[in-house]
């Protein structure tokens, strides 16, 4: 047996090598696997290693919003002769950030008439029941991970009470992220009229093999005219309620305006790749005119294994070689390719302040070691790094000269990069990068620096370990 395992190793390493469309790091990372650990390696990469094939996904109820085509295609044209004129002054100065959002992505220049940022669960969640308390029309959302736990239960709970009153009430939910959702979770919420999705559902009742390829999104869009985007899950860790986690520190945004179109625009087609039973159509309700012409300029940009350009890592790039000041990056998980830490390196030595802010304590201990590991490398650049201490740092923040910034699902990963379906907002806006800024500010205040005799006197094991991580940190 073992030796049929190595014979389907060897032919499945050629294949990766010549063709799978993989970086060369992570088809060599796969190879050292393959070879070092041959029957788990094998096991290994059903699981985490194949590539998700496009017709998996798209399928013949697939949404396409023509209006959103025609504007992004009318700002594209402006661009190109020279007579886009971006209403917020802001964002004048981001035209080529804007400009490849455009070209690669979904994603239109939009205005926000309102902007809140939550940097606190309860605070998050209060506002957002509250606003589908008062919802007339329809409440989409979609969450990476739903818990069954009070948060999971007072949600749904709300929602079915909506669904009852008439209100059209759509939840999509990763299926390995919610994996712990009993099967009768949703009985009561769709006997009410409320529909739910599964993102690529599990083959078996218990068994989803497909580890990669997650939907990682986090989205609601109320009426058409209220939208949140951010980091916060639906469970109760996220209120703080779980003491191994203890206080969950994470980044939302709340929107109204017209920018809450690019969120709806995203949910509709991420809900018919997942839903073929009850698809839905482009109907006027669902975006509703907003005749506010100055704003909050931003983009909704989105990406995913389908896509070849790694949309969100490439306008994380724009950002951090744009930078002239400050770079101020918040992040979990920070196991970046080349190209993220030649950037980083080249602004700090470029004299920008790049600072890193990184949970201390580890909710995937192999991935934090890879973390510091990159983490290490950064510091003879200049780069300086914070570990904070105030429980668990889950937010997604990238913030360039308090003048514009991103939030989102996306870490600093290459998982995030390439692996998953993520959703962030970039936005081109002083005023709230600088409410962004002093958020980082306070943040450091409950954290600790890392330098480099911080890890000079760690263990020898500890040293082993974040070695061993990094080298097969294209495939975490």
């Amino acid at each position: 047996m073992s030796n049929l395992f190595i014979i389907l190793n060897v032919v499945l390493a050629f294949f990766i090598l010549f063709f799978e469309r993989k970086s060369a790091s992570s088809a060599w990372a796969w190879i050292l696997i393959l070879f070092f650990i041959p029957i788990l390696g094998f096991i290994l990469y059903l699981l985490f290693g194949k590539p998700l094939r496009r017709k998996r996904l798209n399928r013949p109820v697939a949404y396409e919003n023509q209006d959103f085509k025609e504007l992004m295609d009318r700002q594209l044209s402006a661009m190109k002769d020279n007579g886009f004129s971006p209403s917020s002054r802001c964002a004048e100065e981001w035209t080529d950030l804007i400009r490849m959002n455009l070209a690669r992505t979904d994603a239109p220049l939009s205005l926000a008439s309102d902007i809140q940022i939550f940097n606190d669960g309860k605070k998050k969640f209060d506002a957002l029941f509250e606003d589908i308390q008062h919802a007339k029309d329809h409440v989409h959302l979609q969450y990476f991970i739903l818990n069954n736990d009070d948060l999971g239960h007072r949600l749904l709970s709300l929602l079915t009470e909506k669904a009852r009153q008439g209100v059209k009430v759509l939840f999509l939910y990763d299926d390995l992220g919610s994996k712990n959702l009993p099967k009768r979770f949703f009985d009561e919420f769709e006997a009410a009229g409320g529909k739910s999705a599964a993102f690529l559902p599990a083959l078996l009742t218990t068994i989803n093999p497909r580890l990669n390829h997650r939907n990682h999104r986090k989205l609601v869009v109320v009426d058409g005219a209220i939208g949140y985007l951010g980091g916060f899950n639906v469970g109760d860790e996220y209120l703080g309620k779980k003491e191994e986690f203890g206080y969950w520190r994470d980044t939302h945004l709340r929107l109204e305006g017209e920018a809450v179109h690019s969120l709806q625009n995203r949910f509709f087609v991420d809900w018919n790749q997942a839903s073929e039973k009850y698809p839905i159509k482009y109907a006027e309700k669902y975006f509703p005119k907003v005749n506010n012409t100055t704003g909050i300029a931003m983009q909704i940009v989105a990406s995913g294994p389908l896509d070849m350009h790694e949309n969100i890592k490439k306008a994380y790039l724009k950002m951090i070689y744009h930078a002239r000041h400050s770079i101020y990056l918040q992040t979990p998980y920070f196991i970046p390719d080349k190209s993220i830490m030649d950037a980083l390196q080249t602004a700090a030595l470029s004299g920008v302040d790049v600072q890193i802010m990184i949970p201390h304590q580890a909710d995937h201990l192999f991935v934090h070691s890879a973390t510091l590991s990159f983490i290490h490398e950064l510091l003879p650049a200049g780069v300086k790094v914070y570990s904070y201490k105030n429980g668990f740092l889950h937010a997604k923040t990238l913030i360039v000269d308090d003048k514009a910034y991103s939030v989102g699902s996306a870490n600093m990963d290459i998982r995030s990069f390439a692996l998953n379906f993520e959703l962030n907002a970039f936005v081109y806006d002083s005023q709230s990068a600088s409410e962004m800024a002093a958020l980082f500010v306070q943040d450091k205040k409950l954290s600790v620096p890392l330098k480099e005799e911080t890890f000079e006197n760690q263990s020898w094991k500890e040293k082993a370990k974040q070695a061993i991580a990094k080298l097969v940190s294209p495939v975490l």
